[in-house]
């Protein structure tokens, strides 16, 4: 029964670094995906207090208290060196 969780452990263990092998190349761009979707997630929920007008912007009124730790490192990588708002002070 042992050599069975021993073949059991080797599999896994090969799979996991076949897994990891084949998909190296790719997570730099799905971790570009994943940011640029996140981007775009924190501008819907900011849009309306920039004057863009969010159809959704009722629903993702709720969202702005999680979203605003994150709110100075999104401001800053879309090319605002200051916050955009007078009432949201992070810089």
């Amino acid at each position: 029964m042992s050599k069975l969780g021993d073949i059991k452990d080797w599999v896994l263990r090969a799979n996991h670094a076949l897994t990891t092998y084949y998909n190296a190349p790719y997570r730099a761009a799905i971790a570009r995906a994943k940011r640029d979707e996140d981007d775009l997630f924190m501008l819907l929920v900011f849009s309306e207090m920039m004057g863009i007008p969010n159809p959704a912007s009722w629903y993702t009124l709720e969202l702005q208290p999680l979203l605003l730790e994150r709110f100075h490192d999104w401001h800053v990588r879309m090319g605002m060196e200051k916050s955009p708002f007078d009432h949201i002070s992070c810089c």
